[in-house]
């Protein structure tokens, strides 16, 4: 009779142990996600894993301890990736991150290599000493019918997982939020699921190959300078993309000297400037970074296009960093934030950046640099890299600008922004504008800095500032009225600014009632009088024929075949 019960205990205990350690898995992933909808959906994912494994492994321990122990790990991966490296979990991370920058990352952080190795000797011996004394099930059935039962059941739970991440499917809700949300909310391990599905990317509707070359042939070899000159004398480029930064005298309410500011004010040396339509809302500046440096708007891609710096980076075979570099310029990125913050150090290295600089290598505090620091950084980098004879293309990113607008009240905002400025503006509302308005003349000063640094001086030099997108003001901006003509009114929340300047006489540049962010790079070879190679050409006639516009242009076939162009003949993307 003692026997029994050890028997009993022998055969039991590894399962029930098993489960305890699964349930243990789902407090520390499920449980932890901040939605219930979004718990059931890890949960469902959770028994879905469990149920493939089981047929799998026909042992049930080993099925609970290895589907558990799968989304404990990534649950890990998501909390170390985003202590470490300020972006959340991707899908993508696992090809892209994995293969290029994560032996160099963990270099960064001995403890890191230390616990990698522990995993990697006790995560076998564990998962040996589970399997030696699980139970096996279907033991009792012939080799055939156990096979033929263990793929149909591995089918089954694989189609119901499948089932349960499909965006239309019984967690479509988890699927229905903006890109800004899903990579910024703490909903980790739902959001590394449903990444799979936004992650998909659609090549643009396009002509057929006779239609776009008789569209586009006379773009095939390139456009010469308007004033061919040598290499040695091509002017230096100084790019500032203004993170969520707007003209805000065209809010109705905003009719207060401080609303006039000078950065968006034509001067002497002004070549063109605008209003800008942009390609996302409140967030994302990362795709700005894309469209302007690529000449492509992410949208043109599908959903997946809003993870630019993961899923169409690596795919880019031409750009205005690789246009430049194929001139002789040397191409240097500023960046405010870890190079590993959104895939950035291998995102520019794939735009065609020869060098990157981080805020860790600028000595600065990232996410709380100001303009001014930013432009001092550059140009200290500046002074280090220029070499005569070489012309240098400089991309600096700001945050100084990045929301909330409403964290701290009014009160404790420098003057005259430390009172209601706006007559008529609600508390939150004027919260917001008053703070939006205290940082916009920051960087207003910062860019008259700027200026000195680069025009006050014989090295020709152009010098482009532009805004990414709107901030939200917490979702209250889209209701705050805007004085903007008839035609532009329906891009009122995708319209920020361009400003393009150059301490030399060029050609007249053309002005548009809106201008693409997709189409600034083109601009900015023009305003540096640069020969464009056939991709470039193609963008300038696109821009001329399209009026500044580029997927809302008024002739769609021709954007078709645009499309065939560049995508089929010119393979700008593969």
């Amino acid at each position: 009779m003692p026997r029994l019960p050890f028997r009993f205990l022998r055969k039991t205990a590894p399962w029930l142990l098993a489960a305890g350690f699964f349930l243990f898995c789902v407090s520390m992933t499920a449980l932890r996600e901040p939605a219930l909808l979004q718990q059931a959906f890890v949960i469902a994912l959770m028994v879905c894993a469990f149920g493939m494994l089981l047929f799998a492994f026909a042992r049930p321990a080993t099925a609970l301890v290895v589907s558990g122990g799968l989304f404990l790990g990534l649950n890990f991966l998501s909390v170390m990736k985003l202590r470490y490296l300020d972006s959340p979990l991707m899908p993508s991370d696992f090809v892209y991150y994995a293969r290029s920058s994560l032996v160099e990352t963990l270099g960064h952080y001995p403890h890191l290599w230390m616990l990698s190795l522990a995993v990697g000797v006790v995560t076998p011996l564990s998962l040996w000493a589970v399997w030696r004394w699980d139970r096996r099930l279907l033991a009792h059935l012939s080799r055939s019918r156990a096979v033929f039962t263990r793929v149909g059941g591995v089918v089954l739970w694989a189609l119901a997982f499948w089932v349960c991440l499909l965006p239309t499917g019984p967690f479509a809700e988890v699927h229905a939020r903006n890109t800004w949300e899903k990579l910024s909310d703490d909903a980790q391990i739902t959001n590394f699921f449903v990444n799979f599905s936004d992650s998909d990317i659609q090549l643009p509707d396009r002509s057929d190959e006779a239609v776009a070359e008789q569209e586009w042939g006379a773009t095939a070899a390139g456009e010469p300078a308007a004033m061919p000159r040598p290499p040695d004398t091509y002017p230096d480029i100084v790019q500032v993309l203004e993170e969520s930064t707007f003209n805000p005298a065209n809010f109705t309410q905003c009719n207060i000297p401080e609303c006039r500011v000078g950065m968006f004010k034509s001067d002497a040396r002004t070549r063109a400037t605008g209003p800008m339509r942009v390609h996302t809302f409140g967030g994302g500046t990362w795709v700005s970074e894309f469209a302007t440096l690529t000449g492509m708007p992410q949208d043109i891609f599908g959903p997946g296009g809003m993870y630019a710096p993961y899923v169409l980076a690596p795919h880019v075979q031409d750009s205005l960093p690789r246009q430049l570099q194929r001139l002789g310029y040397l191409t240097v990125a500023i960046y405010p934030t870890n190079g590993s913050f959104l895939n950035g150090r291998n995102a520019y290295t794939a735009y065609g950046f020869d060098q990157f600089y981080d805020a860790g290598q600028l000595g600065l505090e990232e996410w709380e640099e100001t303009d001014a620091q930013m432009f001092a950084a550059a140009k200290r980098v500046y002074d280090k890299v220029k070499k005569p004879g070489q012309p240098v293309f400089v991309m600096i990113l700001t945050l100084a600008q990045h929301g909330p607008h409403d964290t701290d009240p009014i009160s404790k905002l420098p003057a005259p922004f430390n009172k209601g400025l706006l007559k008529g503006l609600p508390t939150r509302e004027s919260v917001n504008f008053n703070t939006y308005l205290s940082n916009l003349h920051n960087s207003d000063v910062a860019l008259r800095g700027l200026e000195h640094d680069f025009l006050d001086r014989e090295q020709p030099t152009v010098i482009v500032h532009f805004g990414d997108h709107q901030p939200s003001f917490s979702g209250l901006i889209r209701e705050m009225p805007r004085t903007w003509p008839a035609g532009l009114e329906s891009y009122k929340d995708y319209l920020t600014y361009y400003m393009i300047k150059s301490n030399f006489q060029g050609a007249t540049l053309p002005r548009y009632p809106v201008l693409d962010i997709a189409l600034l790079p083109s601009m900015v070879l023009q305003a540096a009088d640069l020969p464009t190679d056939p991709y470039f050409s193609a963008a300038i006639a696109l821009r001329t024929r399209c009026n500044g516009l580029y997927t809302d242009c008024a002739q769609p076939e021709l954007v078709k075949s645009y499309h065939a162009w560049i995508f089929d003949r010119l393979h700008v993307y593969q």
